[in-house]
């Protein structure tokens, strides 16, 4: 049994994948600690570290709206400063060295977000694993790598030093130096747009919401109507306009309207449109008309899974690039910001359509991900299985060129 620390940041979309991989991982025999934002810790029961309070999240997701700004204290320092970030980069490093156990342990984060695991992977020789939920995690690393090693950089350094490790001199060479590197997506999704690296194993989508849950009081008589379904996701990085839009695009259809923050929903609502905090997609979607929605992986992989047509009013972060793949694919309908006042005719057209289930590429099993996942971090796992010492650092870049010999990509 190998002992495996997973550590993610952000919403449901980012946090519920790792969930389920844990869970994966621990049904292989493995020891796994989740460490995560406070509120997920009542949506697992896995070993669980929180990286924060529910306040402090809530004052996170917040202020993430800023980061669509780069300008003065809406830049990336002021938001690692505002949230205490480097100081939460250096308590999961403490966490990480705790759970230590020399020739016995492998650390897997969120692309981009988990430096913690990189740094301590590397403080204490660990083999580790990056896993991107979406492409755009992986195209943005050469923008992420420069923000790291300009305006980040002396807060990183500093952290460095505590833990004994040398500035990054080239944050691009060592965004590309963990062990593995997993993309939860599809080859034929990777194919309709920017592709991944070759070192990249991509493994499937990976929906959050497998285990299902039950309907609240009220969402099986709105079912009735074939409603149409409209959600942001459980986020607050929205362009404020989004939800206004997507209501007007309803024109007089009855809908539901899934959004956790009350502050965000729009007053009044149109007759025929009931509000939920939560539903459980797995349920809902197969039952729905058409989906409206920002374009998050998660929400547009569950659709794609339930065979709902998709109208993506898409803005900022993964989500155009997300929507812009499958619109190329025929499998949505996308509009930017300046063009959501055709949403309206957008869900005409998909309703309309009577050829999309002919579209949708096979491969939708909402568990391949998962599973691909957990057998990509598990071949980081044989030298420990074996009773050996953690790989050295030229035996990890040999294990990197089999890894992309061998793993699914283009």
């Amino acid at each position: 049994m190998a002992r495996i620390i997973l550590i993610t940041h952000g919403t449901d979309g980012d946090v519920l994948p790792f969930v389920r991989l844990g869970e994966e991982l621990r049904r292989a025999g493995h020891e796994i600690t989740l460490v995560s934002h406070a509120p997920f810790g009542k949506r697992t029961d896995l070993d669980f570290v929180p990286v924060d309070t529910a306040e402090e999240y809530a004052r996170h997701q917040a202020d993430t709206a800023h980061l669509m700004d780069t300008r003065g204290a809406s830049s990336w320092l002021g938001f690692y400063q505002r949230n205490g970030l480097f100081d939460q980069l250096r308590a999961e490093c403490r966490v990480l060295a705790a759970a230590h156990r020399p020739g016995e342990t492998v650390f897997v984060g969120r692309h981009t977000s988990a430096v913690s695991v990189r740094f301590a992977a590397e403080q204490l020789g660990v083999p580790c694993a990056w896993v991107a939920v979406s492409p755009i995690q992986v195209m943005s690393a050469r923008l992420a790598a420069h923000m790291y090693g300009t305006e980040l950089a002396a807060g990183f350094a500093e952290v460095r030093a505590e833990l004994g490790l040398a500035p990054v001199t080239d944050w691009e060479k060592w965004f590309a130096g963990a062990d593995l590197d997993v993309g939860l997506w599809p080859a034929w999704f990777d194919q309709a747009g920017a592709r991944a690296p070759g070192r990249f194993r991509l493994t499937g989508f990976a929906v959050p919401d497998e285990a299902g849950g039950e309907l609240p009081d009220g969402a099986e008589e709105a079912l009735a109507e074939r409603p149409v379904l409209i959600s942001g996701g459980t986020g607050r990085m929205l362009n404020a306009g989004f939800y206004q839009a997507a209501v007007a695009a309803l024109a007089g259809r009855p809908a539901l309207l899934v959004v956790p923050h009350a502050d965000l929903v729009p007053h009044p609502l149109p007759p025929g449109v009931t509000w939920f905090p939560r539903l459980p997609f797995r349920q809902v979607m197969p039952r729905v008309a058409a989906i409206v929605h920002h374009g998050g992986i998660g929400t547009l992989t569950r659709a794609l899974a339930a065979g709902a047509p998709q109208v993506i009013l898409a803005d900022g972060a993964d989500r155009p690039d997300n929507a812009a793949r499958l619109a190329r694919l025929g499998l949505a309908a996308w509009l930017p910001p300046a063009r959501w006042g055709e949403a309206a005719a957008a869900l005409d057209g998909v309703l309309a359509d009577r050829g999309l289930a002919a579209r949708v590429p096979g491969d939708l099993d909402p568990a391949a991900g998962v599973r691909g996942a957990a057998d990509a971090v598990q071949c980081l796992l044989d030298p420990v299985r074996r009773g050996r010492p953690a790989l050295t650092p030229q035996q990890r870049l040999a294990l990197r060129k089999h890894l992309s010999a061998t793993g699914e990509h283009r």
